[in-house]
């Protein structure tokens, strides 16, 4: 009888062992199975469904179930959708702010409940964060306002239209398009005004713009979906009278640059941006080390190279 319980419990120590190494060849960890939040500011732009879907197909490659969370543009519900993240199960938190100071604040139980944070694309102010991805906006936006300056020949005037007020990536682009335009002496920005990133809002106020300004021979956009909207607005003007510069790089952003409506696009990889925050959430999870700081590299894309991207 002795013997037998020896042999079983041999067998049953013999069984755990090969369960754990089957587990360390599998690449097993903390990470595989876990559940992370994807916080996004909206889904009502092509840009945030390509970084979504970039983070969702890391996910599945990695086993990790990948909840979104959509804040439409709203602080106070995406504060929400942050406390209900630190208290339903989640191991880690992707966060694309709506704003970045207020991000802070919604953040806090994130903090509190000690689970690691990525932010993406846009900063979150001082909140202590694992890792920051994002485009080198500031270098972008230079590039934006260079091509369009070059379009109209390096004098004008012209309107910029600029982002969701308090994000990150409205300051650093408009930082970029300032270092620009310095070189231009001849250009005047005529108005600066804030559509929101969204496409609609940006009808309006290019609509409203152009009668205040007929003589404006250039927009510049800190987004695709706000200088779709230029485009929308000015017409038959738009690539003739009146040249558009936007930012993101999206597959509508792609094709009005072939069709020549749009001068150029800054083409960001959303899909890229996802995929390594959620690569970084991954290994933060698992505890291993992670660059503060992840920048992904942003093209110029007219009507030169645009072939290169469309369609990808």
């Amino acid at each position: 009888m002795k013997k037998l319980i020896r042999t079983t419990a041999a067998i049953t120590l013999s069984l755990g062992l090969a369960a754990s190494l089957a587990a360390c060849n599998r690449g097993e960890n903390a990470a595989d199975g876990a559940s992370v939040t994807l916080a996004v500011s909206t889904l009502n732009n092509p840009f945030f469904v390509d970084l979504r879907d970039g983070a969702q197909k890391e996910a599945d490659a990695q086993g990790i179930d990948l909840s979104v969370v959509d804040a439409q543009n709203d602080s106070a519900t995406q504060a929400n959708q942050l406390a209900t993240a630190a208290t339903n199960g989640s191991a880690g938190v992707i966060i694309n702010a709506v704003d970045t100071e207020t991000a802070e604040a919604g953040l806090a139980p994130v903090v509190k409940a000690e689970l690691p944070i990525v932010a993406v694309d846009r900063a979150v102010g001082n909140t202590k964060i694992a890792s920051f991805v994002a485009s080198d906006n500031v270098a972008g936006g230079e590039q934006a306002a260079k091509a369009l300056a070059e379009s109209i020949d390096g004098k004008g005037k012209i309107i910029v239209l600029e982002g969701v007020p308090g994000a990150s990536a409205t300051n650093e682009r408009g930082e970029g398009f300032t270092k620009g335009l310095k070189e231009f002496k001849d250009i005047e920005v005529v108005s600066k005004q804030t559509a929101n990133f969204d496409r609609a809002e940006a009808l309006d106020v290019v609509t409203n713009l152009m009668q205040s300004n007929p003589d404006a021979v250039g927009v510049l956009a800190m987004n695709d979906e706000m200088a779709l909207g230029a485009i929308q607005a000015l017409g038959d003007k738009a690539g003739k009278d009146v040249k558009v510069v936007g930012f993101d790089g999206t597959d509508d952003g792609f094709k009005a640059v072939e069709a020549g409506t749009m001068v150029a696009t800054i083409a960001q990889n959303p899909a890229e941006l996802g995929k390594q925050s959620l690569q970084i959430l991954s290994k933060s999870i698992k505890g291993e080390e992670v660059e503060a700081n992840v920048q992904v590299a942003v093209d110029t894309v007219d009507e030169k190279n645009v072939a290169e991207y469309a369609g990808e």
